[in-house]
């Protein structure tokens, strides 16, 4: 979703799959300011030496990023080793979009978000449950079998979480995200669903500037 209003048509997931004879020339077709933006200033990066940063900006708020969720899931199984992946919750989309990227951080450092990645998303848009605020966000917890209510608490509640949600904040700036789903490679490129024409799409182009930051 957009920061402001949002074409569903332009992000859609439900489109068909991109075709411009083969993957090679297709990616000839991919261009700064059409397809992607090349960001002014580089943002920061986490990956090692060697490695691609890639970031998937979401929120679990975002019925496109719920809808993504298990196109990118697949996607990110295939990634190359010198790819180094991570997803940055967004400041925006909703009222509690705090307690949501605290939920996020929460389950990284207990080393639960490929648990619940796609069940948050399935009991917020599909099964409509009401996770509405950190009472929600923390009654829920307390019910899911392989979480520990207490310690995920402890963690949502903790300074090392808000220091997170924080940078979070300021790399989402960085990169100047318009909408979610979005993604950024190695500091320099976005792409989103706007500016691909579709999600899929999206990644055909995320493929490519990895392959461009590899040159550099």
């Amino acid at each position: 979703m957009k920061r402001r209003d949002f074409s569903l048509a332009a992000a859609s997931i439900g489109v068909a799959p991109f075709v411009a004879g083969t993957a090679a020339q297709a990616q000839t077709a991919f261009k700064a300011g059409t397809d992607y933006a090349l960001l002014k200033k580089p943002a920061p990066v986490d990956a090692p030496a060697g490695k691609v940063e890639v970031i998937e900006f979401f929120s679990y708020n975002c019925p496109h990023c719920a809808q993504f969720e298990p196109t990118l899931e697949a996607w990110i199984k295939k990634l190359p080793p010198h790819v180094a992946f991570r997803r940055v919750p967004v400041a925006f989309v909703g009222n509690d979009v705090e307690t949501k990227q605290r939920l996020y951080y929460t389950l990284e450092a207990l080393g639960k978000v490929d648990d619940f990645q796609l069940k948050i998303f399935e009991a917020i848009h599909q099964q409509r449950q009401a996770l509405f605020g950190d009472a929600a966000v923390l009654d829920w917890a307390t019910k899911q079998p392989g979480l520990d209510g207490a310690k995920f608490a402890e963690m949502f509640k903790s300074f090392s979480v808000a220091g997170k949600v924080k940078r979070a904040t300021q790399l989402q700036n960085d990169y100047q995200v318009g909408g979610v789903p979005a993604l950024g490679v190695a500091g320099r490129y976005y792409v989103d669903g706007e500016l691909a024409h579709s999600l899929e799409r999206a990644l055909q182009i995320t493929d490519f500037l990895v392959g461009e930051a590899r040159k550099a």
